[in-house]
């Protein structure tokens, strides 16, 4: 299949669309070369800052002068988490509502701790009466969660790469600010099968309470990083770390994909890597990729979200990842290189001694 044959219409984020830019420098500039990581493949469970709740709104109050915002008035923006509320911990909208509560027939400054990217401040807010209640004018929502596939994790640093895309909130549509993140496994319990403008999906079982594997450093647009902290899961996992491919060594040809679609179990499906297209800069659409296995097509139609993350896998080197379903056609989608989540992780692709040689 050429490249000229894919028609793209629509492209969709493959996995949940869930507020970051990057939010905080979590590994040293200098990148660790490695020769080889483990490919990953498991289905995750993502739970996104565990305090707090994001700003998604503004609501007008009415008053006799106005009508307006007291909390947009004040410097709150979207997409910010709000920590604290007078000096209380603010653990989810309920709690939100409790302290509210507790101040709605004050007209006193209401404080509010805030965390907006790397930064944490307070701010101050003046409420205004409407009705019978004081309202601070803003929409917020619970902390969120949801599914992808991790991409690889290097043995030696733990560090690991999953998703393979930035986490943007629904709404908002902004990067989501990531705060105190983690990363659980996930059971596949059933399949959305995909279709030609409508896109399928993993439905995939964690609790909050269960233990996590790895810790949520980054959200960026090559996806989600940390460490894994959890070294049971890595012991369980018996899978031996295998070499990673640099974009210019990735060809078009047969390829392999891993992932689960069944409980836990971690599978591996035939793929063709349509199109690649080495950059000497960092890209999140440099392949296109085509399911070819026949099971999977017939389980899924393709590629449906919850895969995003899931590991390419050419001539026994690990080449990249799933990213991205065109939405006319599940069975296509893109992939990013391996190299440029390597260096999202802090880590590097290791030159031959010939390449060094020759540079």
């Amino acid at each position: 299949m050429s490249r000229s044959q894919i028609k793209i219409n629509l492209i969709l984020l493959i996995s949940f669309v869930l507020p970051l830019t990057v939010i905080q420098p979590a590994f040293a500039q200098s990148l660790q070369p490695v020769e080889e990581v483990v490919p990953g493949g498991q289905s995750l469970g993502i739970k996104l800052h565990t305090s707090g709740v994001v700003v998604v709104g503004f609501n007008e109050i009415s008053t006799n002068d106005s009508k307006e915002s007291p909390a947009e008035e004040s410097g709150v923006e979207i997409g910010d988490i709000i920590l604290q509320l007078n000096g209380h911990k603010i653990d989810d909208m309920q709690t939100f509502k409790t302290f509210m509560t507790k101040y709605q027939n004050s007209d006193s400054p209401i404080e509010l701790r805030i965390k907006r990217k790397e930064h944490i401040f307070p701010v101050e807010i003046e409420p205004k009466k409407e009705k019978d209640n004081y309202k601070l004018g803003l929409y917020i929502r619970d902390a969120t969660a949801g599914i992808g596939t991790l991409t690889f994790y290097d043995p030696l640093t733990m560090r690991y790469g999953a998703l393979g895309h930035v986490i943007a909130d629904q709404q908002t549509k902004k990067p989501l600010d990531i705060f105190d993140g983690q990363i659980v496994l996930s059971d596949v319990t059933s399949i959305n099968k995909g279709e030609s403008g409508s896109p399928g999906e993993k439905r995939a079982k964690f609790s909050k309470t269960d233990e996590p594997i790895g810790s949520i450093q980054k959200n960026s647009d090559y996806g989600v990083y940390g460490k894994l902290t959890q070294n049971d899961f890595t012991n369980k996992q018996g899978i031996e770390p295998i070499p990673v491919a640099p974009a210019n060594e990735v060809k078009e040809g047969k390829a392999k994909i891993r992932t689960v679609v069944k409980g836990k179990k971690v599978e591996e499906f035939d793929v063709e890597i349509v199109s690649s297209v080495p950059s000497k800069n960092p890209e999140t659409k440099g392949m296109i990729v085509q399911v070819t296995d026949e099971e999977l097509l017939e389980q899924t139609g393709g590629i449906v979200q919850g895969m995003s993350g899931s590991p390419i896998i050419q001539n026994g080197k690990i080449v990249g990842a799933v990213t991205h379903v065109f939405l006319n056609d599940p069975t296509s989608g893109y992939g990013v290189h391996l190299e440029w989540m390597l260096e999202e992780a802090g880590l590097k692709v290791k030159q031959s001694s010939e390449e060094n040689k020759a540079s």
